[in-house]
């Protein structure tokens, strides 16, 4: 079973996404618990220090973020997540638990 960390700041969006993994048999883990992909929002402080870390344990990240703020996008590219907008996150996300 794929263990899903959900850290976003909004928390509409957090139940979406968090349906998106139940839906897909996946486990969500709280905090510092171990996982196997992490999704993490763009905009949040220190997040491509952030993806570094969990990249860098092993850990998948799918970070998303708007559309307009190609260049966090490309940070998180850049620090090894797959980053998409919005928009996608949860097709993206729904395909990464489907492996």
């Amino acid at each position: 079973m794929v263990r899903v960390l959900l850290a976003t700041r909004d928390l509409f969006f957090r139940s979406k996404l968090a349906a998106v993994v139940t839906a897909g048999g996946a486990e969500l883990v709280a905090g510092d618990a171990a996982c196997d992909l992490a999704v993490l929002d763009v905009e949040a402080p220190g997040a491509a220090e952030r993806i570094r870390g969990l990249v860098a344990g092993g850990v998948g990240v799918l970070a998303y973020g708007p559309h307009v703020r190609a260049e966090l996008l490309c940070a998180a590219r850049g620090a090894g997540a797959t980053a998409v907008p919005n928009s996608e996150v949860e097709r993206v996300l729904a395909e990464r638990i489907r492996g």
